[in-house]
């Protein structure tokens, strides 16, 4: 796993950047590269950690979601095992390494081959740890995202976080998420945006002196809806990621191998697309799209 360490010439904090959890994310990993040769450490004050591929198996075998060695999805294997699988390890390497030396946790993902998604940023509203919540929601704002979405945080913790920003939150970290970028292409908006994020985080964080400042509209979500399958076959929808839906709206079907229709799919609630499946093979339980929308 390759990770680079950027100490600035002044004290300061210690910000972890980590990209490439699924390797078939490529503005995230594109977009850390860039960084990576564009900060000047005679300008940074404190440090940064940057992790621009964590998934390297994931990323050279064009893997979408697991690594292919162990079959296993990054972002669902936090906190990891000391003795596991090859992706256990890493999981558990970031969690007792990398995080413990973190003040603020920055993990960016983009759509996979077979997602299409609107950018936004997240944080998960951890009544645990008010005042670091407070913070990541700073930092989501000031970042340059139209969209800001929170996640609840439900679990305990002795409960696997699975899911590595998560994990950060759940031990105490300001920790947030940029999404950007879709369909396992690289588009240059969304490294721009990914960039964009950083530096406007850096600049809050008193760390340098590159910014553009937040985006002038924002839009807060905080609740989610998951359209699930419950069939095997081709989804086909005429809506894309940021189209908003009203409840009882007909957002797709499924068909068989054959062009049957198997079943029409409803909007549970009113909601703006956040991210959809966007080729038609889905299988039983797929997340079709993802509704958010504020309470």
């Amino acid at each position: 796993m390759p990770i680079s360490i950027l100490k600035g010439k002044n004290e300061g904090p210690v910000f972890t950047i980590v990209a490439g959890v699924h390797g078939f994310e490529y503005p995230p990993i594109v977009g850390v590269q860039e960084l990576l040769r564009e900060i000047d450490i005679n300008s940074l004050s404190g440090t940064l950690i940057i992790i621009p591929v964590a998934n390297t198996a994931s990323f050279f075998s064009r893997t979408s979601i697991v690594n292919p060695n162990d079959q296993v999805n990054l972002n669902g294997a936090f906190p990891g095992k000391s003795n596991g699988s090859v992706t256990q390890k890493i999981a558990h390497f970031i969690t007792t390494n990398i995080i413990p030396a973190s003040d603020v946790f920055l993990d960016i993902h983009g759509g996979g081959v077979n997602e299409d998604l609107i950018p936004f940023a997240l944080f998960y509203d951890n009544g645990n740890y008010p005042q670091q919540t407070k913070k990541a929601r700073r930092l989501s704002e000031v970042s340059g995202f139209e969209y800001i979405v929170s996640y609840p945080f439900t679990i305990r913790d002795d409960e696997p976080a699975k899911y590595v920003f998560k994990q950060a939150s759940q031990d105490g970290k300001v920790a947030l998420s940029f999404e950007s970028g879709k369909l396992g292409n690289v588009q240059n908006d969304a490294v721009s945006l990914i960039k964009k994020g950083v530096y406007n985080i850096l600049v809050e964080m008193k760390m340098y002196d590159k910014a553009t400042g937040p985006s002038p509209k924002l839009i807060q979500l905080n609740n989610q809806t998951y359209i699930k399958s419950n069939e095997k076959g081709l989804f086909y929808s005429n809506l894309k990621a940021g189209d908003s839906v009203e409840e009882g709206e007909v957002v797709g079907y499924i068909t068989d191998e054959f062009g049957e229709k198997l079943k029409e799919y409803k909007a549970p609630t009113s909601g703006i697309i956040l991210y959809k499946i966007s080729t038609p093979p889905v299988n039983v339980d797929d997340t079709l799209m993802c509704l958010s929308s504020k309470l």
